[in-house]
């Protein structure tokens, strides 16, 4: 065989540029390449520059919860169709090409866990699963890991990161804000802990509902936090707005949220809250032994 043919053959069997693995990673902040084990050891906390990456449910479940104890719930539930609703694609079919992108039914993920030793519920939402948006089975699982918080004496942790209601089920996802809320108010009459940690994005009727009730409210540093885009409220108010306005250090500037905590700090911070304010819970072994 010429050496010709054999390059040719060498050629055809590597990968295209596009889908070679890299083992390097940019931050999109500061535009530093990080080799990816530097970024996975720090939870995709570029370490030039603090800029917090988003990451995947899973990623968020791995870095919260102690290793091993997530017991996820409510898989059976899927979304359907009521309206059959159509705009470029259908709704089924984004539905399933939601599902075959991330191998969940649903923007939510729900399920109780230790953190640091101390049991709790907690919501994480998917933002590759059609933008982590707000439908009837996401608010469905957020009510029942509520109710199950009760039943349990536990207390909540809802991981936020959303562009807010799914219009493809327009007044059936609108109906979640109010559902949500007032399951959660059931909990504060149990005078249960919840802890709402706002990422990047957190806004729509997500952030008009149940990720400004929490008893503590959190975000990451650079969140972007509100209700509508930047663009629809300056053609509302006609007025020109202040330099990062929706970014979660001017929200606590202006008292809207409590903290901004490091995700690399994040699960101490969670876990020492639900010991400070799970007054009515029940102890964990952990909690028990370090009394």
């Amino acid at each position: 065989m010429k050496f010709g043919e054999i390059f040719s053959k060498i050629r055809k069997t590597q990968p295209a540029p596009s889908e070679a693995p890299s083992h390097w990673v940019k931050c999109t902040a500061c535009q530093s390449l990080m080799y990816y084990k530097e970024i996975e050891q720090r939870f995709n906390v570029c370490p030039k520059c603090g800029f917090h990456m988003r990451i995947s449910s899973q990623q968020r479940i791995e870095q919260l919860c102690d290793e091993g104890t997530f017991k996820e719930f409510d898989t059976n539930l899927i979304p359907i169709d009521p309206l059959n609703f159509v705009d470029k694609k259908s709704y089924k079919k984004r539905i399933e090409e939601a599902e075959q992108k991330t191998g969940r039914t649903s923007s939510v993920v729900c399920g109780s866990c230790l953190i640091n030793g101390v049991s709790a519920q907690i919501v994480v939402f998917d933002f590759q699963f059609m933008g982590g948006s707000l439908g009837s089975v996401e608010g469905e699982k957020i009510v029942r890991s509520i109710n199950r918080a009760i039943a349990n004496k536990e207390g909540l942790i809802i991981v936020s990161a959303s562009g807010g209601a799914r219009m493809q089920e327009s007044t059936f996802s609108l109906l979640q804000m109010s559902k949500t809320s007032a399951a959660l108010t059931k909990l504060a009459d149990a005078k249960l802990p919840y802890i709402s940690i706002l990422t990047d994005p957190t806004m729509g009727g997500v952030s008009a509902s149940f990720a400004f009730l929490g008893d503590i409210i959190m975000a990451e540093p650079g969140a972007l936090v509100g209700f509508a885009g930047q663009r629809v409220i300056k053609q509302t108010i006609g007025a020109d707005l202040p330099e990062g306005f929706q970014k979660a250090e001017f929200l606590l500037s202006h008292g809207l949220i409590d903290m901004i905590v490091n995700r690399t700090e994040m699960k101490k911070v969670v876990a020492d809250l639900l010991i400070l304010l799970g007054e009515n819970c029940k102890k964990s072994d952990f909690e028990l032994k370090f009394k």
